[in-house]
C-alpha cells in the first residue's frame, strides 16, 4: 500500500467478476480463474442477500459475500482482503457492514465458518460467538 488509505465500503457494490477472481486467487492461493470459470456476478446476484465491496480509490481491495436461506439465516462467505491493506480494519469493516445489512433485511442469524487461524478475526474482531457445527468433506 502506498500513501494514506481511503477505503470506501458499499453494500451490493459494483464489481466485475475479473476483479473478484483476481482477489480470490490472491487470498486463497490459486490461479486466477476466468469469468467463464467463475462468474462471481451471476453467483451473487442469483443466490446472495448481498455482498460488500471495499475500494481504495478505484481498486477492489476487499469483498465479502452474504449468502442466505431467503428468510432468517445469512452466511458469510469468501471474506477477502488484499495483502496491501490487511491489518488495517478492512476485513472487520467488511463484516460489520454485512452484519448491519443482514440485520436490516430481517435476518436473525449470521453464520461464519472459518479455519482455526482465523478465530481471532471472527470471534474477537468481528464479535461472532463460538458454536458447535458439523462438516462432511465431499
Amino acid at each position: 500500500m502506498i500513501g494514506p488509505m481511503t477505503v470506501s465500503y458499499e453494500w451490493r457494490g459494483s464489481f466485475t467478476s475479473a476483479e473478484a477472481n483476481r482477489l480470490h486467487a490472491e487470498c486463497f492461493g490459486h490461479a486466477v480463474l476466468s469469468d467463464e470459470e467463475w462468474d462471481w456476478r451471476g453467483q451473487v446476484e442469483g443466490h446472495s442477500l448481498g455482498w460488500v465491496c471495499a475500494r481504495d480509490g478505484g481498486e477492489l481491495v476487499g469483498f465479502v459475500n452474504v449468502a442466505w436461506d431467503g428468510v432468517v439465516h445469512a452466511f458469510i462467505l469468501d471474506t477477502m482482503v488484499t495483502a496491501g491493506v490487511r491489518r488495517h480494519g478492512v476485513g472487520t469493516r467488511l463484516v460489520g457492514v454485512a452484519v448491519e445489512e443482514a440485520r436490516a433485511a430481517g435476518c436473525e442469524w449470521l453464520h461464519a465458518d472459518f479455519e482455526d487461524h482465523l478465530r481471532g478475526f471472527y470471534l474477537d474482531a468481528c464479535g461472532f460467538t463460538p458454536t458447535s457445527a458439523g462438516l462432511i468433506e465431499l
